[in-house]
């Protein structure tokens, strides 16, 4: 890739190295300099500027982080759309995270240009959770490299998320005397809230006394009821492999795998198995629903997976289990720390309330677009897209469009003040979102060409905690529609009037404004006229 300062009169076509600010206008890093471009900036004094050009034999940085992400996915998890050279995999549903280190440090040792980094082996995550990010540092790579990259991503299962499986699950607890049924039953809510979060379910518990030849009889009563794993609290912790517990295991038919941890809290624990079948002897940390050793082993388990002793064995890096701000527990309260990274979500709002005046008589969002009405076109690219779901704005004519709508699952929110202008239908549809999304993409009624893929491109790139609040489309500079903006400027959106759209908070909000470059006419194109209909269909 060559990389350096040019000549304005000669810049077309090149990527721009680093952001600019220009008479009030912006040219953010990354954006490819259009004749247009070169000559607005000529005009305020500017001779050279720093350039990124790609070579034959290099890939652009987003191409390149997809082709990557794409090879590394599995069952199990999907990948968004890439922007700025980065390309996330989230986890399609819950499960644990499985990640083969040496596979992810061959790839990163392949070239300093591309990176892959994970969240830690053996996660347990939740469904639309960022597993893995692909960042391809400059604005291309070298093809060779890639290639090197995507042989080992193909070759190997780097990443993968196996789901948690529906289990059924025992619980034997143990008695001496002075042992409160109390402290019993809390234990019962706190391993019942542990394992939902695991997709397992507490099928049967049973108490008995303290005594192996009444535990070992507790045990098999349990295997006779079908439990795929039995976990066994005691009334006193497990001191020895010779202690009541391992003690009953073995008088059960099972035998001792492993006993105790390199796992603070949690270094008490026991591992056996019954044929198939594990049986846990818990630590006395188990009856508190902080992190504990046993958290580690019991989701392995219910991911299918097989625990040895070795496994055990090979806990102790990252074994000290502590609560940190960084480490949120179960039993943190909300705001107590981060939530985990996940996909965003979006709402998508389509404005389809307007009296089409220059079409005459015709309402525009009813004509007829390669079989379908042009309305119910855009409604199901925004449905397809990675949306928590579209709300439709419907009024001139309501009782005509929403019809068009009604088997695509679209909410539908008449604004009977449609006549007063666009901003009644902005707040209408705004109002009417639920109050957990993380942003709203408005969509105009007019525009036939938007696309569920353009819409996932919007959704990638936004990020308020890295300054993408806002995010736009535009092509050969010119910034167009649809627009994606953070729930937080919701309030000030409730707050316009008249005939006119949110277009002045970009520029008041211009620092957390991310343009989305494509090529791609659709984002300008909104028809408004007979004359405008026609040219677009011929």
């Amino acid at each position: 890739m060559k990389f350096g300062p040019e000549s304005l009169s000669s810049a077309a076509g090149g990527i721009l190295a680093h952001s600019l600010r220009v008479d009030n206008k912006r040219f953010k890093k990354g954006r490819v300099l259009s004749a247009v471009d070169c000559e607005f900036l000529q005009q305020q004094g500017l001779e050279r500027i720093v350039l990124a050009r790609l070579e034959p034999d290099d890939i652009a940085e987003d191409q390149a982080a997809h082709a990557l992400a794409t090879a590394l996915q599995r069952d199990g998890s999907m990948i968004g759309a890439a922007f700025t050279g980065r390309a996330n995999l989230y986890a399609e549903q819950a499960g644990l995270l499985q990640i083969n280190t040496e596979a992810v440090d061959r790839l990163n040792q392949v070239h300093e240009d591309i990176t892959l980094a994970t969240l830690a082996p053996f996660s347990t995550v939740e469904p639309k959770q960022m597993i893995a990010t692909v960042k391809i540092i400059p604005f291309g790579v070298n093809r060779n490299h890639l290639q090197q990259c995507l042989d080992i991503a193909r070759g190997l299962s780097v990443i993968q998320v196996l789901p948690f499986s529906r289990r059924r699950i025992g619980v034997v607890q143990t008695l001496l005397p002075g042992l409160q049924d109390a402290l019993l039953d809390k234990t019962i809510r706190v391993l019942r809230q542990r394992l939902a979060s695991l997709g397992a379910e507490l099928s049967a518990e049973l108490r008995c006394s303290h005594e192996q030849s009444a535990l070992a009889m507790a045990i098999n009563q349990l295997l006779a009821n079908h439990c795929e794993l039995i976990l066994v609290v005691g009334a006193s912790a497990i001191v020895d492999r010779r202690d009541v517990i391992p003690a009953a295991i073995q008088q059960a038919g099972g035998r001792i795998e492993h006993y105790g941890m390199p796992v603070d809290p949690g270094n008490l624990l026991l591992l056996g198995y019954r044929n198939e079948v594990p049986i846990l002897g818990l630590p006395g940390s188990a009856r508190s629903p902080r992190q504990s050793g046993y958290d580690l082993v019991l989701a392995r388990l219910c991911a299918g997976m097989t625990v040895s002793a070795r496994d055990i064995m090979r806990m102790g890096a990252g074994g000290l289990l502590k609560e940190l701000p960084s480490r949120p527990q179960p039993r943190a309260g909300k705001g107590d720390a981060a939530p985990a990274r996940t996909a965003p979500r979006i709402a998508g709002l389509l404005l389809a309330a307007g009296q089409s005046r220059r079409m005459g008589t015709v309402n525009k969002l009813l004509l007829d677009i390669d079989g379908q009405a042009m309305i119910r076109r855009i409604a199901a690219e925004i449905g397809a897209a990675s949306v928590c779901g579209v709300w439709a704005v419907t009024g001139h004519e309501a009782e005509q469009v929403a019809p068009v709508l009604q088997d695509l699952g679209v909410h539908i929110v008449t604004n009977t003040a449609y006549a007063e202008g666009l901003s009644t239908s902005l707040r209408a549809g705004l109002v009417a979102l639920p109050d957990d999304i993380d942003g709203v993409v408005v969509c105009l009624g007019d525009m036939p060409e938007i696309s569920k893929a353009l819409i996932n491109r919007l959704i990638a790139a936004f990020d308020p905690l890295e300054g993408r609040a806002i995010c736009v489309p535009t092509c050969q500079g010119k910034r167009g529609n649809p627009v994606l903006w953070s729930k937080r400027f919701i309030p000030e959106m409730l707050e316009l009037a008249g005939d006119s759209g949110a277009k002045h908070l970009l520029g008041e909000h211009s620092e957390l404004v991310y343009e989305v470059e494509t090529e791609n006419q659709a984002v300008l194109l909104d028809l408004d006229s007979p004359a405008e209909v026609a040219a677009y269909k011929g």
